[in-house]
């Protein structure tokens, strides 16, 4: 049964790793279409609720290297406002950690808690942001399914409900 939960977990962990790949490449075709399109039609379009950069509850935001939010996809009332200070649900000062080290490193992870615009709670999310032209680019997952999905297939298996699996 041991077996059976650490297979699991390491399932869930190649899935999440495969999640944050797919943030990545979304900031990257940001990045690609800021490039041959312009800046200005790029942030119009990254506001954009029903266009390209906007799947589900996955969506661009850029900011500038101050923490102004530049585009989001989902509240273009956030464009021109700064957020250098804004913290989580927890008090994690997650966009001045995302310009404190997009500034010094160009890019990286951050974790934090956001409002999920499908649920309409908050909920673990995890952003991949790049600095390209003194904007950072940015894009995330939101991690409570996968850790959802864990916690449901560990209570199947220790209460016997789950599928045997010869690991």
């Amino acid at each position: 049964m041991i077996r059976l939960i650490v297979a699991h977990l390491l399932m869930e962990e190649h899935m999440l790793e495969k999640s944050k790949k797919e943030a990545k490449e979304r900031v990257a075709k940001a990045i690609h279409f800021y490039s041959n399109s312009g800046k200005d039609i790029a942030l119009a379009e990254f506001t954009n609720p029903k266009g390209p950069f906007v799947q589900d509850e996955m969506y661009i935001f850029v900011l500038n290297h101050e923490g102004t939010m530049l585009a989001h996809g989902v509240n273009e009332k956030y464009a021109g406002k700064n957020f250098i200070n804004l913290k989580d649900t927890d008090g994690k000062s997650f966009i001045r950690e995302i310009v404190d080290t997009a500034n010094v490193k160009g890019s990286g992870f951050v974790d934090y808690k956001w409002y999920n615009p499908l649920t309409k709670d908050i909920k673990p999310k995890s952003a991949y942001f790049e600095k390209v032209d003194g904007m950072i680019f940015c894009g995330g997952i939101y991690i409570e399914k996968w850790l959802e999905f864990i916690s449901y297939n560990i209570q199947s298996l220790s209460n016997g409900t789950g599928r045997e699996n010869t690991v």
